[in-house]
């Protein structure tokens, strides 16, 4: 872990900061390794229940990769492959989190930047929030593993719009093409976030963690197997399916066990 990724715990809720506030957030590749690394430890601790993902202050939560470093780490094919290499291990660390991923995004959030929100389950933006992927203007593709949460999200069409003319655009518009869940006033942004954790961690975490994978098993398209359709019914054998019937016919609110 290097200090431009910042992780702090409140209760059962951690938030993770991309913390290089003085170039907006601006993603290095040791910024991508460190948030991988990151993630793959938040997802492994069974005491968690919410990871909330921002960027430092509320400027940006970040503009994509630092072009200044291109020169020394992304200069040529080789060194882009590697560089690849770690963005894109990042986003399968980010894809297969077991824990609930809110993205709280304050102000600009492009390119790579965009890359990381899409990786996460819910997309909370402020009114002033601006998207877009202008890579275009660098002569830089967008790879496939960069590429395919913004196809999962808003369409192959869409996400060809977005980097084919390679505008900047609105909260308003971004809530229009899926690629946010929720806009709020731009000074609400991290309240609305933190609720939405506590929401969410008040739930069982198990099933919090069966509905992501079951979510993301029905995007592939491919016929269940039986043993996937049996799953679907792992949880009444649960203390927690217990302890929240139980809390529903009290009245009472369930505390969850996890397990």
């Amino acid at each position: 872990m290097n200090d431009t990724i910042a992780v702090s715990r409140d209760g059962a809720i951690a938030t993770v900061v991309l913390n290089r506030p003085e170039k907006l957030n601006a993603l290095t590749r040791a910024m991508w390794q460190a948030l991988g690394a990151a993630i793959d430890a938040l997802s492994i601790d069974d005491s968690l229940r919410c990871v909330i993902v921002r960027g430092a202050g509320e400027k940006a939560f970040s503009p994509g990769n630092d072009i200044a470093e291109f020169a020394t780490a992304r200069s040529n094919k080789a060194q882009a492959i590697e560089y690849g290499r770690v963005m894109h291990a990042t986003a399968d660390a980010l894809a297969r989190c077991r824990h609930p991923l809110v993205a709280q995004i304050h102000g600009i959030c492009v390119g790579g930047g965009l890359e990381i929100a899409s990786l996460c389950d819910l997309r909370i933006c402020g009114e002033g929030s601006r998207f877009g992927a202008p890579i275009k203007n660098l002569g830089l593709v967008m790879a496939y593993p960069e590429m395919a949460p913004l196809v999962r999200l808003a369409g192959a069409d869409v996400a060809l719009e977005i980097l084919l003319e390679g505008r900047i655009f609105g909260a308003a518009e971004a809530k229009e093409k899926r690629l946010v869940t929720r806009v709020v006033p731009d000074g609400d942004v991290a309240a609305e976030a933190l609720a939405t954790a506590q929401r969410i961690a008040d739930g069982a975490p198990l099933v919090a963690r069966w509905h992501k994978k079951f979510a993301r098993r029905l995007a592939t398209g491919a016929p269940l197997a039986a043993a996937e359709y049996d799953e679907c019914f792992d949880c009444f054998d649960t203390e927690d399916f217990r302890i929240g019937y139980a809390a529903f016919l009290a009245k009472a609110k369930p505390e969850f066990r996890g397990k």
